[in-house]
């Protein structure tokens, strides 16, 4: 052979050997890279959370957090999930900060790798495009138009601000219908902060009320987000005179506790005689403090799942799990049961996702999920990510407890336009 041949055969060969070489080491990455599913191993799937727990106002989300580990700490009593324990790393702190909000979102993803984010609590959501974009399973209180498209996020009631083409429950003015003895010839005042919670809130309420049949006088998102204020006059001076001059049947609030606490206060003060609503005053804690109890006394609290006055499995099962998870029994509050039924949620839909779980998979089983007689009715995605599940009730803080003032029920939700 001469050396020129031999010097291209050498060359072919090396030239071969580092081909093979590379695609071993190409083929091990794939499967390295392809095999792996971000937070799962064969025992376990690590699970975080993101709420607001400390806020400028002093609001706070905190108990969603217990709400998340009591579920998941029973999920984890009867054996995990497909065999697998469920390894909750607890609730990052956003402060109610949207960049907070997404930095708490990185941290959990890319450092924390987690598979799911279970709850997600705040009224700022600024990290749903990266989870979105991550492929994060997300579940929390789907009051964000974030809850309502995105095919990786998850409201645990279903989606309660929907886009056009989706859907808005009729809880609230339907129940709010039992209050008032209908609504034919009755008026409703909404009053949101000025945020894009609250813009969306105000024109999701205002349609939905007039749906019903009430008459909406005023509806605006016009109180700042970031500071309760010190005089109202402004405010209730446009709302007791917004129904022609008089006062309206109705004054609905759809503003976090420390806001209601000055605006009810404020109209009382007035001498206002109508019916007051909240979607957030739903809290036994609030009535440790007689200022607090005597402004929210009266007011009629939306909430999305059976009340704690209501007998039911569920809600026994609900109140043994808090109590375990605190060490005792505590005074059961609305945040508890977003972190629970948003853990709730997640854990019913990676079941049905069987032993090989991926995000594929889990998603694959998300599409076509349904299950009923839970703490919040009938649930069924990916219904869910455009609708809310249509069920609630209303409850009443009356002489120092709360009393259902609306039975739990489920109603049939109408188009958003």
């Amino acid at each position: 052979m001469s050396r020129s041949i031999r010097t291209v055969t050498a060359a072919v060969a090396a030239l071969l050997l580092v081909t093979s070489c590379n695609s071993a080491a190409s083929n091990e990455s794939s499967r390295t890279t392809g095999g792996a599913t971000r937070g799962v191993t064969d025992d376990s799937i690590k699970v975080g959370g993101i709420v607001s727990m400390t806020t400028s106002t002093g609001y706070s989300k905190k108990d969603t957090d217990l709400g998340a580990k009591a579920r998941f700490g029973r999920a984890n009593a009867e054996g995990g999930v497909n065999g697998r324990e469920i390894d909750y790393l607890g609730a990052e702190d956003d402060g109610q900060d949207p960049a907070k909000n997404l930095a708490a979102a990185r941290e959990l993803v890319q450092q924390d790798k987690v598979f799911a984010i279970a709850p997600m609590s705040s009224t700022t959501f600024s990290g749903a495009d990266f989870l979105q974009q991550q492929k994060v399973p997300t579940f929390g209180w789907g009051t964000l138009p974030s809850f309502c498209g995105p095919s990786y996020i998850y409201g645990f009631g279903g989606c309660m601000v929907p886009a056009p083409g989706g859907t808005i429950s009729q809880t609230w003015p339907e129940g709010l219908k039992k209050v008032t003895g209908g609504s034919e010839g009755k008026s409703v005042a909404i009053l949101a902060n000025d945020s894009d919670a609250g813009t969306f809130a105000i024109r999701t309420y205002k349609q939905s009320f007039t749906s019903a049949g009430y008459e909406v006088t005023y509806a605006k998102a016009a109180v700042p987000a970031g500071s309760v204020p010190s005089d109202w006059s402004a405010y209730t001076k446009e709302i007791l005179r917004s129904d022609g001059g008089k006062a309206p049947d109705a004054v609905v609030s759809v503003m976090q506790t420390p806001y209601n606490i000055g605006l009810f206060t404020a109209v009382k003060r007035i001498g206002y005689q109508g019916v007051l609503s909240d979607p957030t005053d739903y809290d036994p804690a609030l009535l440790a403090k007689d200022a607090t109890e005597k402004a929210l006394d009266g007011v009629h609290v939306l909430i999305h799942f059976q009340p704690f006055e209501q007998d039911s499995a569920a809600m026994r099962q609900f109140a043994d799990d808090i109590r375990k998870a605190a060490g005792k029994r505590v005074p059961l509050n609305m945040h508890m049961v977003t972190g629970y039924m948003s853990a709730d949620l997640f854990l019913a839909i990676a079941e049905k996702a069987g032993e090989d779980l991926t995000v594929e998979s889990f998603q694959k089983a998300a599409n076509g999920f349904s299950d009923t007689a839970t703490l919040v009715g009938d649930r069924a995605e990916p219904k869910g990510q455009k609708e809310s599940f249509g069920c609630g009730a209303l409850v009443q803080l009356k002489g120092g407890k709360y009393v259902v003032s609306a039975p739990f029920t489920c109603y049939r939700p109408i188009p958003f336009k």
